[in-house]
């Protein structure tokens, strides 16, 4: 269930002391701060909220958007104190509440959780995120009355949102009312064929109920549609498993191994197989590697103990058994075991003293369970004691769940539990049927002239240009210039080198006000830490300076179009102080079941301003290109703008151009191949896609397979 929360991030930061920049003022360094969290550049963020907060701690936005930076640095504790004093300040801030609760559910308070969804509903009755983080937080603490009353307000207010279903089925499922939770997750399939979490969903009730036809059909699809995502190798695995498939649960539990390596579930389920058709010495390896990182997982440790005196390490096999024991003290079969294991190594005595016990154990245990006891291989409980301690019963009776520790059950398949399974997407994504993975419509984003770039997987490659290599050379700046689309976050270090780097730059231009270099270099220093209106009043100046600036048009482009992009995002959210924040799923924003590709972020004609910042856009791209008409990263940035203006003839023309002077410009492939599906040429897109593919771009080959279905 996390992946439905909500998101956030942290890590604590030095103060940093930067005398000229510290001038600006905190309306200024807030919507920077602000800038930063917008484009995913969490630490300098917290840098920003920090000046405003040392400088008017009363003020309750900035702990507000510092909780939602922590959040998404995974800083949950960090993110529930800063909320709490945002809500201090001012207790009528639903984001606030929203944050809150977020951070309580990961830290595991589903109750203060819940509390917190509720304020901020008392505040905006229907919004659908906290009524969605509501109801997980009402499932998370097992409170399923409410949580089916929750669900239902939901879907009475979203009646067309998948994931209300997929959720109130859950639910339902959690209840044992197996009809309703399949009258769910089919409704929800209907509105959205693509999602897969509906098809795992659905996948693991057939499964529960011995359905392993429809079952083993279910995770199919969701494999299809997600193949990244183990849960569902795993669960079609203990499907194939009940079918006496064990060649086709191998290899399920083989392509998770060779997705992650050290997987848990997919390492024990494989050694129980291993173990099975005799293949002792390598299951014995797997379990090695669940231990390794699961040093309390006594299951696979009696396993091992079991395969160890198989292959004739009747000591090691002892040694896990005493660690076994230890833990479960009145698993009975574990002391006959040791005593056989005993007499093996000619410890008589020993042996005895193993056999014995039991027997008296078995005795004493039996004696309880006739006054009503419950008996556990860790304890004695009474009856209420044993309700609320009870272990999930799991899937079946060659099953459990991952959750379920009995030691009894050592010898059965894990099959994911419910959340497990919807949070269980590889990372990476660069291997195997990558065709099969969800990925969002999105045209890839512009270039930029920066410092730095992250990296993408395939797409590591350096991109160069003679124009910025030939200015790199002469080594006017205090880095070297790269142009890239995966403009990367700073760390703590490097946003205090830019803020230095600001002043030192400043202190040249006071002593020449026409020292293009120092405004050219405190312009990117400017744009790096996001204080994008300082960077345009730099690069305004630079071109007044010297017309034929060509990189100072470029990155003035760039800089308009975030600032009208932020300015569209503030103005669709202007509410409760445009405090909104769109903070689910923030870590990823796959977007399962994206339709095919709409024109880009700015498309609202409505707005004179927007249009006529775009043409102010598009003029900077003209200029460049008169300047340098070979500069190939104009014309994709170009073709972009103008496919936001929907004159997709002259966007294609651009790509066109990019392509003619690169042909390896992948990027000028992929968007060439959205803006052709767009328009209805889908033979030609999907070569543009293909293509795209081939240089590097993996996202292309999922919706090849999208359209060819």
């Amino acid at each position: 269930m996390k992946r439905f929360l909500i998101v956030l991030v942290s890590l604590s930061l030095t103060g940093l002391l930067f005398p000229l920049y510290s001038q600006i003022n905190t309306d200024r360094v807030f919507a920077n701060g602000r800038n930063a969290l917008y484009f995913e550049d969490y630490i300098l963020s917290i840098q920003y909220f920090n000046q405003v907060i040392r400088a008017k701690p009363y003020l309750p936005e900035p702990y507000l958007y510092r909780a939602m930076a922590k959040f998404n640095l995974d800083d949950y504790k960090g993110a529930e104190n800063d909320a709490t004093l945002c809500i201090e300040r001012n207790p009528f801030l639903y984001q606030a509440y929203q944050c809150r609760g977020a951070a309580r559910q990961n830290l595991g308070d589903y109750v203060g959780a819940e509390q917190d969804y509720s304020k901020g509903l008392d505040l905006k009755p229907e919004d659908r995120q906290l009524l969605t983080n509501r109801g997980i937080a009402l499932l998370q603490g097992k409170n399923l009355d409410e949580a089916e009353k929750n669900f239902n307000n939901l879907i009475r207010i979203q009646p067309k949102y998948p994931q209300a279903y997929l959720l109130r089925g859950s639910m339902f499922a959690e209840k044992g009312d197996t009809a309703k939770a399949y009258e769910d997750f089919s409704k929800a399939i209907a509105l959205d064929k693509y999602f897969a979490p509906s098809y795992g969903q659905r996948g693991l009730l057939y499964l529960q109920q011995k359905d392993y036809k429809d079952a083993l059909s279910d995770f199919d699809q969701a494999i299809r549609l997600d193949g990244s995502n183990v849960g569902y190798y795993i669960n079609r695995g203990l499907v194939r498993y009940y079918q006496n498939d064990l060649r086709g649960a191998m290899a399920d539990y083989d392509a998770v191994v060779g997705i992650d390596s050290r997987n848990i579930v997919a390492r024990f389920n494989r050694g129980l197989l291993r173990a099975q058709v005799g293949d002792d010495n390598r299951a014995i390896e797997d379990f090695n590697i669940v231990i390794e990182q699961e040093a309390d997982n006594f299951m696979a440790i009696y396993n091992r103990a079991i395969l160890r005196e198989q292959t004739g390490d009747y000591r090691g096999a002892i040694t896990d058994i005493n660690l076994v024991l230890k833990e479960y003290p009145n698993f009975i079969p574990g002391y006959y075991y040791r005593s056989e294991l005993k007499r093996r190594i000619n410890d008589v005595k020993g042996a005895d003293s193993d056999h014995w016990y039991a027997y008296d154990l078995e005795q004493q245990l039996r004696a309880e369970r006739n006054k009503g006891k419950v008996v556990t291989g860790k304890a004695v409980l009474s009856a209420s004691e044993a309700e609320d301690m009870a272990d999930n019963p799991g899937a079946g009776d060659k099953t459990r769940e991952k959750s379920d520790k009995d030691i009894a059950k050592f010898n059965r398949l894990v099959v994911y539990d419910k959340d497990e399974q919807q949070d269980s997407r590889y990372e990476g994504g660069l291997r195997g049927r990558v065709q099969d993975n969800q990925v969002r419509v999105d045209l890839k984003p512009q270039f930029v002239i920066t410092y730095y770039e992250r990296n993408e997987g395939l797409r590591t490659l350096s991109r160069s240009d003679r124009m910025v290599s030939d200015y790199n050379q002469r080594r006017l700046l205090k880095l070297d210039l790269k142009i890239t689309n995966q403009e990367a976050a700073l760390t703590d270090d490097q946003a205090e080198f830019h803020f230095k780097s600001i002043n030192d730059y400043s202190l040249a231009i006071a002593g020449n006000e026409n020292d293009l270099n120092a405004y050219f270099g405190r312009a990117i220093d400017f744009m790096v830490l996001q204080d994008l209106t300082e960077a345009m009043k730099d690069l305004n100046r630079i071109i007044e300076l010297n017309p034929k600036f060509a990189m100072a048009y470029f990155n003035r482009a760039v800089v308009r179009y975030k600032l009208t992009e932020l300015e569209k995002y503030n103005t669709d959210n202007q509410e409760n102080n445009e405090l909104t924040l769109n903070i689910q799923n923030l870590k990823k924003k796959s977007a399962p079941g994206a339709q095919y590709p709409t024109a880009p972020v700015l498309e609202n004609k409505t707005d004179n301003k927007r249009i006529y910042d775009q043409e102010l856009i598009v003029r900077d791209y003209d200029e460049v290109l008169k300047i340098n008409p070979d500069f190939v990263y104009a014309y994709f940035n170009r073709a972009n703008i103008r496919g936001a203006q929907k004159d997709f003839r002259a966007a294609l023309h651009d790509y066109n151009e990019a392509i003619q002077r690169d042909p390896d410009f992948a990027e000028a492939y992929f968007n060439r191949g959205l803006t052709r599906l767009y328009l209805g040429d889908t033979q030609r897109g999907i070569e543009d896609l293909s293509k795209a593919g081939e240089l590097g771009i993996v996202d292309a080959y999922s919706i090849i397979k999208r359209m060819t279905e």
